[in-house]
């Protein structure tokens, strides 16, 4: 636990509804509880935590806190600092929505926007191959997915713009 704390208490009702704020979030972008807990937590936190603390507080299992603690990181949503004359590694939340928003896109949703590219092309591969009566109609939905493809490519370095800091 951080060394200039006493053990660390139960949560109180303020951050256990800061935390379920983060939580219902991180249902929405389909991400595991564990990282809106662990979120929630470190955000409503006066000091930095370490995996410890945040196991303890939110009462979740060590492989649950470490996970989440890489996907956080993974992103940019929360960042390691120094204690000194403690080893561990303490964690702080990031604030800028734009750097989380940043880091989330790069690492959850640009893969997925590239990996598309690579399927639309196979499936046009696979219907230049295709004899069935259908192949017009089937050629008029992959150009639109294409079409989608290519706009969710271009809008989403617009969005993260838009979003800021």
């Amino acid at each position: 636990m951080s060394p200039e704390t006493e053990p660390l208490s139960a949560l109180g009702d303020l951050e256990r509804e800061v935390i379920e704020m983060f939580v219902r979030m991180a249902d929405v972008l389909n991400l595991p509880r564990s990282v809106g807990e662990i979120y929630g937590l470190l955000f409503v936190s006066p000091m930095p935590l370490c995996l410890d603390d945040c196991r303890i507080r939110l009462n979740i299992s060590k492989g649950s806190t470490s996970q989440g603690l890489k996907i956080l990181r993974s992103f940019g949503a929360i960042r390691t600092t120094y204690l000194p004359d403690d080893r561990k590694d303490y964690y702080l939340e990031e604030t800028s929505l734009r750097k989380i928003a940043s880091g989330f896109a790069s690492e959850q949703i640009q893969p997925h926007v590239h990996n598309g590219k690579e399927h639309i092309a196979r499936v046009r591969e696979l219907l230049a191959q295709h004899d069935g009566a259908d192949k017009a109609m089937l050629q008029e939905k992959i150009d639109l997915l294409a079409n989608w493809q290519k706009r969710a490519g271009q809008t989403l370095p617009l969005i993260l713009k838009l979003i800021g800091s």
